[in-house]
């Protein structure tokens, strides 16, 4: 009994800190925006070649070796661009 009022008491004495953006984190968060951008133009950029591709392939009557890096390239984008809800929803 006593240490659970002893207890009660030291923590009535300890703030509720409120949260803080660390000093450089402006410039953090301009990075990743940066990034993301760069993530999300090759990725376009890599699906626009693998489409180009493919229609070369179909067009010489090579081997269609393009469907495989077209879809790699979709998934990757698909992943990358879900990458910010994913963690967002580990983080909290």
């Amino acid at each position: 009994m006593v240490i659970i009022a002893v207890h009660d008491a030291l923590l009535a004495q300890i703030g509720n800190p409120t949260p803080e953006a660390p000093p450089v984190s402006d410039k953090i968060l301009q990075m990743v925006r940066y990034l993301t951008w760069l993530v999300l133009l090759s990725g376009v950029a890599g699906i626009t070649y693998a489409g180009g591709r493919f229609a070369w392939e179909k067009w010489s009557g090579g081997p269609l070796d393009s469907p495989k890096m077209l879809a790699g390239a979709m998934i990757g984008g698909v992943v990358a661009t879900s990458a910010g809800t994913i963690m967002n929803a580990i983080v909290g």
